[in-house]
C-alpha cells in the first residue's frame, strides 16, 4: 500500500510490505513501513509481527481469511489451495492434420455447403471422420468416442452427434460433383499440366451384411485375397509423385477392363488442363476393347491418349511366338533383359528377369513333383484294394481318385499341364510336355502394349513398376485408414465413406512426402503417434476459471512438425502456482 504525505514543505512517500524473517528454525511475517525521514533518508520499521507462517491455524491464517472474507471468498481453504485438473487431451496430431487440412484447401467445402443452406457445420463433421481415419480409425459412433479423447481445433464434440455424422455424409453425397470440384481444384497444382503419368488400378473392399438395397454395390465377387466375398470394387488413380487424384466405387462383381473408359472420362471433364496424360493400368485392365477406344480416345487439348497397360498372364499364349523367338537370348541372361516389338499397330515391350523366371520354374516343378508322388499313393490304394489288401477308412474308387486328383491339379492351377482323364474307367494322368515347355517360356516375363513413342522401352518398363506404388496406397486404406469391413448398407453410404477415405489418403500421402524430403525416418503413422503425446490441460484453482496449457513439446516432436511444414505449438498462457 502506497501513502503520500507532507511535513512544511517537505514531501515523502511511505509503503508497507511484508517481510519474511527466521529466528532460529521459524519463519516469522512482518508488517512493515518503508519511508523517508526528515532529511530524505531511506528508513523502514516494523509496524506488527502477524505470526508464525510455518504454523498452521495461526495469526496469519486469521488475517488471510480475514482479507479473503473481505474479498468475498471466505469458503476458500487457505491452507491447501484447491486444485482440479480436467482430463487431459490429444492436441498435437489432430493440430498437425488441421493445419494441413487448411493449407491444402479442404476447408473450402464449408463454402459448398453454405451455399446449398445447410445450417449445420457439415465440412466439421467431414474433417472429425477423415482425421479418426488417421488417428484412431473407428465406426462413426466410435468416432465420437475417440472426438472425447482429443482436442481439435474449431470442434465443440459435445455438439456433434452420431444423426449429424450420418447426414454430413448424405449431404457429401447429395452435393458430390461440387465436393469432387473442389478437391480436384486443391489437387491441380500437384498435377503437372505438360505431362502427367497416372497410375489406375482396382481393390476389393470387403463389405458386410445381408440385405439388398436398390442399386447396391456390394456384389458378391473373387476378392484380391482369392476369397469369394460380397464386397464393392475401389478405383483409384495417383500420379508418378503417389498423390491420388480421383476415385470410383464400383459394383463387387464388376470386371476390372470396363472400367478403365468411364474413369478416364470422369478424370478428362475434372482436370482439363492436362496437355498430355500417359495412363499405366494393370493387366486386368487389357482387353481389346479398351485398346481400340484408348487409341482414339482425345485430351481436350487434342492431344491423343497415351497408354502403357500390360499383358494378363492368360494370354501370354497368345505371343508364343514372338517370345520362343526372343528365347535364345533370354535363356542366358544374368540380368533383366528388355526386348521390343510390335503388336498390330502398337509397342510390344517384354522384359525377362532370369531370376524371377528360375524361381517360378521351381516352384512348378515342385508343385508338378508333389502331385506326382499323390498320384503315387492313389494309384497304390487302388492297386492294393484289387489285392485284396484292406486298410483303414472308406474304400476307393477309380472315379474317387481321378476326382480327388483332379480337384488337387485344379488347386495347383496345373490343369493345361496334368491333364487327368475323366473319361477313362481307370484312374490315368498325363503330363502335356508342351504345355509345360510353354509354361516355362512364359517364367519371369513382363509384357506391356504402349502407343507411347518417346519413351524408350527401358522407360516404360520402369513407368510401369512405378505401379506398384498405387498397391502400397491400397495397403495403406486396408491397414491404416481401415477402410474395410464396411458395415453400411446404402450404396450413398458407401460411397460416401470411400470420399472420406480418399480424403484421409490424400493427407497421409501429403505427410509421406513431406517426411521424406525432410529427410525424416518416420512414416506418417508414427509422426501422428508421437505428436500425439503433445496434449492440452485444464486447471482450476480454488473454484476459479480454468486455465488451459499445452504440455512440453521434445526435440524429436519439434522436428517432426518442422518436416511436415506445420506450424509449431506454443503455450499462449503460462499458469503460475506460486
Amino acid at each position: 500500500m502506497l501513502c503520500s504525505g507532507a511535513i512544511g514543505v517537505l514531501r515523502y512517500t511511505c509503503g508497507m510490505f511484508i517481510k519474511l524473517t527466521r529466528s532460529k528454525s521459524r519463519t516469522y511475517a512482518q508488517l512493515v513501513e518503508s519511508f523517508r525521514d526528515e532529511q530524505g533518508q531511506p528508513r523502514q520499521r516494523t509496524v506488527a509481527t502477524l505470526g508464525r507462517v510455518d504454523e498452521d491455524g495461526g495469526t496469519v491464517d486469521a488475517v488471510l481469511r480475514t482479507l479473503l472474507r473481505a474479498k468475498g471468498r471466505s469458503g476458500v481453504d487457505i491452507t491447501t489451495p484447491q486444485v482440479r485438473f480436467e482430463s487431459a487431451l490429444a492436441l498435437g496430431d489432430v493440430w498437425a492434420l488441421d493445419q494441413l487440412w487448411r493449407e491444402l484447401g479442404f476447408d473450402a467445402l464449408a463454402a459448398v455447403f453454405r451455399r446449398a443452406r445447410y445450417t449445420t457445420p457439415i465440412e466439421q463433421a467431414i474433417r472429425v471422420m477423415v482425421f479418426n481415419r488417421l488417428c484412431d480409425a473407428d465406426s462413426k459412433l466410435g468416432t465420437l468416442r475417440w472426438l472425447q479423447t482429443v482436442s481439435m481445433p474449431g470442434v465443440d464434440a459435445d455438439k456433434l452427434s452420431h444423426q449429424q455424422l450420418l447426414r454430413s455424409m448424405d449431404a457429401l453425397m447429395d452435393h458430390q460433383d461440387a465436393v469432387n470440384d473442389t478437391v480436384a481444384h486443391l489437387l491441380r497444382p500437384l498435377i503437372d499440366e505438360e505431362l502427367s503419368v497416372v497410375f489406375y488400378d482396382l481393390t476389393t473392399i470387403r463389405a458386410q451384411g445381408l440385405s439388398e438395397q436398390g442399386g447396391d454395390v456390394r456384389r458378391f465377387g473373387m476378392s484380391k485375397e482369392g476369397l469369394i466375398a460380397r464386397q464393392f470394387m475401389l478405383g483409384v488413380v495417383q500420379t508418378a509423385d503417389g498423390m491420388p487424384i480421383h476415385h470410383e466405387v464400383f459394383a463387387g462383381n464388376a470386371a476390372e477392363a470396363p472400367t478403365l473408359l468411364p474413369m478416364l472420362g470422369t478424370l478428362l471433364k475434372r482436370y482439363p488442363h492436362i496437355r498430355r496424360l500417359v495412363i499405366v493400368a494393370d493387366r486386368g485392365l487389357l482387353s481389346l476393347d479398351n485398346v481400340a477406344a484408348l487409341s482414339e480416345l482425345k485430351l481436350p487439348s487434342g492431344q491423343p491418349m497415351e497408354f502403357i497397360l500390360a499383358v494378363p498372364g492368360r494370354r501370354y499364349s497368345e505371343f508364343a511366338e514372338v517370345l520362343q523367338a526372343m528365347q535364345a537370348k533370354m535363356a542366358d541372361a544374368s540380368c533383366e533383359v528388355i526386348e521390343e516389338t510390335r503388336w498390330g499397330e502398337h509397342r510390344l515391350v517384354i522384359a525377362h528377369d532370369p531370376v524371377t523366371a528360375q524361381e517360378q520354374s521351381a516352384q512348378r516343378q515342385g508343385k508338378i513333383d508333389a502331385l506326382h508322388v499323390r498320384a503315387a499313393e492313389l494309384a497304390g490304394k487302388l492297386d492294393a484294394q484289387d489285392d485284396g489288401v484292406m486298410r483303414r477308412g472308406r474304400k476307393l474308387s477309380d472315379s474317387g481318385a481321378k476326382a480327388r486328383f483332379f480337384h488337387e491339379v485344379s488347386d495347383a492351377h496345373l490343369s493345361r499341364i496334368i491333364k487327368v482323364d475323366l473319361q477313362s474307367d481307370v484312374f490315368t494322368y498325363a503330363l502335356d510336355t508342351q504345355a509345360l515347355q510353354r509354361a516355362a517360356l512364359m517364367d519371369g516375363k513382363l509384357m506391356l502394349v504402349t502407343n507411347v513413342a518417346d519413351l524408350s522401352a527401358t522407360e516404360v518398363v520402369q513407368r510401369y513398376k512405378a505401379l506398384a506404388d498405387i498397391e502400397r496406397g491400397f495397403k495403406v486404406l486396408k491397414s491404416e485408414i481401415e477402410i474395410a469391413p464396411v458395415f453400411h448398407r446404402l450404396p450413398e453410404r458407401i460411397r460416401a465413406h470411400a470420399s472420406i477415405c480418399f480424403m484421409a489418403l490424400i493427407l497421409y500421402r501429403v505427410m509421406r512426402q513431406r517426411l521424406k524430403l525432410a529427410g525424416s525416418p518416420l512414416s506418417p503413422e508414427a509422426a501422428l503417434a508421437s505428436l500425439r503425446r503433445i496434449q492440452r490441460h485444464s486447471v482450476s484453482i480454488d473454484n476459479g476459471a480454468p486455465v488451459s496449457g499445452i504440455s512440453s513439446i521434445n526435440q524429436d516432436q519439434a522436428a517432426t512438425m518442422a518436416a511436415l511444414k506445420v506450424k509449431k505449438l506454443s503455450n499462449e498462457l503460462q499458469l503460475s502456482l506460486l
